[in-house]
């Protein structure tokens, strides 16, 4: 349940991973394929049967965590825990779970729109941290976004590092990836949504803000903010009404803190 609108999508396996002693990285083998860990993410990428799955590296008690029992034959690799953190991000927390499966098949911004216009649709403009989008699509998943829409460009790869953060929500929030975000979103208007920019500077607050139709919320990077291009694609900008004693709040707090206004409303 992953990415664009421009192009259909592959059902191929996106490579052959290589042997157990490869280097440490943030979770994507260097041939394509994917490799999660920890149990929440690997239990739900497990039970998700959109992904093809390669290997499976665990200890012993890893796998007597895992809610439900592996399919027959499915390949896995007992390994102590020292082993698997060679197969992580440095100091990873693990969970004696390491698995190699193929990247989630694309999806298009039609799909989603074309679903139930109660549930709002999660806009990223260049939030480029795979801990912040991996906390937003967990958000999502505990409102019940119908997808997170991002660029391309500027938008961090399916990752361990980011299904690890999302804590399972990568397998059942649906994540658009679309090359022009302004195009994407003037899609999203003509379907009806009310697109909502959440700015620092907005002249109202996010209550204020709310419609009673669908919501688009659209949230800027770290640090920058919604680029002027993106916000001129806003129906309206709305600020969260916080304490003067912090200038503002990291995006993964805002878009839960967002996300729990629009699931509330009267």
């Amino acid at each position: 349940m992953n990415r664009r609108t421009d192009a259909k999508p592959s059902r191929a396996l996106r490579g052959r991973a290589g042997r157990m002693q490869g280097g440490r990285g943030s979770g994507r083998a260097s041939t394509g394929m994917v490799r999660l860990w920890g149990r929440h993410a690997v239990e739900a990428a497990l039970k998700n049967p959109d992904r093809q799955h390669r290997k499976l590296w665990a200890t012993r008690e890893g796998i007597e965590s895992l809610d439900g029992e592996l399919p027959a034959n499915f390949p896995v690799e007992y390994a102590q825990g020292v082993d698997l953190a060679r197969l992580v991000a440095r100091d990873a927390p693990h969970q004696g779970l390491v698995l190699e499966c193929a990247g989630l098949e694309d999806i298009f911004l039609e799909d989603v729109l074309d679903g139930d216009p109660a549930r709002p649709l999660v806009i990223l403009d260049q939030v480029t941290d795979p801990h912040n989008v991996g906390a937003i699509l967990r958000s999502a998943a505990a409102f019940n976004a119908c997808a997170i829409l991002t660029q391309d460009r500027h938008a961090p790869p399916e990752s361990g590092t980011l299904a690890k953060s999302a804590s399972g929500a990568l397998e059942v929030v649906p994540w658009v990836r679309v090359v022009n975000l302004a195009r994407a979103l003037d899609e999203v208007a003509e379907a009806g949504y009310w697109r909502i920019g959440l700015d620092g500077e907005g002249s109202a607050t996010l209550g204020e803000a709310l419609p009673a139709g669908p919501i688009a919320l659209v949230l800027g990077a770290e640090g920058e903010g919604m680029r002027h291009n993106v916000m001129q694609h806003c129906d309206a900008l709305a600020r969260l009404p916080i304490s003067s004693a912090i200038e503002s709040l990291n995006v993964s707090n805002a878009a839960a803190i967002a996300l729990y206004a629009i699931a509330t409303r009267a």
